[in-house]
This record gives C-alpha cells, sequence and structure tokens, in this order.
C-alpha cells in the first residue's frame, strides 16, 4: 500500500487551491486544435467535488450564450494549467444539481463574507 501512495503523489499537483462546491473558479485549461495547443479561460460555479487523492474529480457550471453548461475536470490533469478561485460561495449542500433548473438571479450563491475585512461603522 505503500507504493500506491507514493505513486499517487507523483502525480499529484501541489499549487491547486483549496476551494468547495459554491465557489467560482477560473480554470486555464489547455485546448488542442489539430497539432496545436492553447489555453482556454472556463470561468464558473463549482457544483460538486468527488473523489479523492489523484482521482478527485470537480464539476464546473457556467452560462454560456444563455446556455447552461458543465464541465467535469480531473483535479490533478494535466490539462488544467492553472486554479484561481474568484468568488467564495455559501451553501448548504455539497451537491449544487438544483442550479440546473434555475436561471438568472435565482441562480445565485451567496458570497461568504469575511469577518476579518469587515469595516464596522459607529
Amino acid at each position: 500500500m505503500e507504493t500506491i501512495g507514493s505513486v499517487e503523489k507523483k502525480h499529484q499537483k501541489s499549487e491547486i487551491p483549496s476551494f468547495k462546491s459554491g465557489d467560482t473558479v477560473k480554470l486555464s485549461v489547455k485546448v488542442k486544435e489539430g497539432d496545436k495547443e492553447r489555453i482556454q479561460v472556463f470561468q464558473g460555479v463549482v457544483t460538486g467535488i468527488r473523489g479523492g487523492g489523484t482521482s478527485c474529480m470537480f464539476t464546473v457550471r457556467k452560462i454560456s450564450g444563455g446556455v447552461g453548461v458543465e464541465r467535469v475536470f480531473p483535479l490533478h490533469s494535466p490539462i488544467i494549467g492553472k486554479v484561481e478561485v474568484v468568488r467564495r460561495g455559501r451553501t448548504r449542500r455539497a451537491k449544487l444539481n438544483y442550479l440546473r433548473e434555475r436561471m438568472g438571479k435565482a441562480a445565485r450563491i451567496k458570497a461568504v463574507r469575511n469577518k476579518g475585512t469587515e469595516t464596522e461603522e459607529n
């Protein structure tokens, strides 16, 4: 069992920030077109995370041209260049599948307020 753990650690990325469902993330995804490769930004809400270790997968949902687009990414995949957390969301669920039926303002998620950055007024 120790050898499996050592092999998994070689394939894990170390520079991935911690995020959870409800957070808005910006992914730099490597897209291959023919023999050329370019980076495309995919920004959306994380609707769920499953698995653990090197087999961890997460689903990101965005609205593109009025149509909902969901993509499932392996967390430690080489096609993901950079993961940036744009906004932290406050949710009560681990899987946000109910967002599929909602459109516009109904599909919003409340943002987390940081206690250290709030200013108090008298």
